[in-house]
């Protein structure tokens, strides 16, 4: 599954040639991008649905689809409680579609067991619904990561795990263990030595108390390093601990190693993640951004190289 349509594209190019569901929203320009590129649909209403089927009729094509039902995310997808049997009937027998699945998503698996089972409840119900007239097999789904850990019986068909397939668990009470699959890594690119009360980076929010020496590291916002880790995020070098000193840059930050520490130009610095006996928890990043993982992990820029290590 992807989000956007042009990412499915981006796959297709490249010889992926497995079904690919686009999860995001669809807008009529993009009918035909979806067709001739075999991408399965997000159908979110009769009217998307009936938009889908003239253009696959018009290319001679089928269309693969689907249906997303709202039961709590309040989200795309058509409401669980407006008529949605019946509208079901209507697109399934719109020619040039193919059905695929029926899905929904969970709003709360990681903090609310209520409204989850509610949701599930719901969902369940329609799919049972369905399969009294719907005489082809189809796929039902609607556990993402934390729905998959948290309640089995959500699993159906299939599961969407997200943060999951990274290694951070959504569900931190859950038994299951999980270990990140990534770190974000620089390495050190200039140094020098100042004296103290030397100013370091924008605003000069951070000074020298001493003469010290002091390191840059080309990395900073434009690559998902955030601005919010200014002179409180961890690092690490040669095995030793710093904080980021001065505000992140653009495309550098800097940092304080202090009077005795030692770097040379080309050194590893660990950003976050785990390498040999070193460790900086995204968490920990996490807390000084007052955000969550998936966020931290999405922010990581294209411009970054992805390194595939076999470890």
């Amino acid at each position: 599954g992807v989000a956007l349509v042009e990412e499915g594209v981006f796959l297709r190019k490249n010889n992926i040639t497995t079904p690919i569901l686009v999860l995001g929203p669809l807008s009529q320009h993009q009918i035909t991008d979806f067709i001739i590129n075999n991408l399965d649909v997000t159908v979110p209403s009769l009217e998307k649905a009936q938009a889908i089927s003239r253009e696959a009729v018009r290319l001679e094509r089928h269309a693969h689809i689907h249906i997303k039902i709202d039961t709590g995310m309040g989200r795309i997808g058509m409401q669980w409680n407006r008529n949605v049997i019946e509208t079901i009937k209507n697109i399934v027998a719109l020619p040039n579609l193919k059905l695929e699945g029926i899905f929904s998503h969970f709003a709360c698996a990681d903090s609310d067991v209520s409204i989850t089972k509610e949701q599930l409840s719901r969902f369940s119900h329609i799919v049972d619904e369905c399969k009294q007239f719907i005489e082809k097999p189809f796929l039902a789904h609607i556990a993402n990561s934390a729905g998959l850990i948290s309640f089995p019986e959500a699993r159906f068909d299939m599961v969407r795990p997200g943060i999951a397939l990274y290694g951070y668990n959504p569900v931190p009470a859950s038994s299951i263990t999980l270990e990140p699959v990534l770190r974000l890594m620089s390495r050190v690119a200039y140094f020098k030595v100042l004296e103290a009360g030397n100013p370091i980076s924008y605003g000069h929010t951070y000074r020298t108390s001493q003469t010290t020496r002091v390191v840059t590291v080309p990395i900073g916002y434009a690559d998902g390093y955030s601005r919010c880790f200014s002179n409180k995020a961890p690092i690490i070098i040669r095995g030793n601990t710093y904080t980021v000193s001065g505000t992140v840059c653009m495309d550098q930050l800097m940092v304080d190693i202090g009077p005795e520490g030692t770097a040379y130009n080309g050194d590893d610095v660990l950003l976050f993640g785990v390498k040999n006996n070193d460790m900086v928890p995204l968490e920990t990043l996490c807390t000084i951004a007052g955000t969550i993982p998936y966020e931290l992990l999405c922010r990581i820029s294209s411009r970054v190289p992805r390194i595939y290590v076999n470890e």
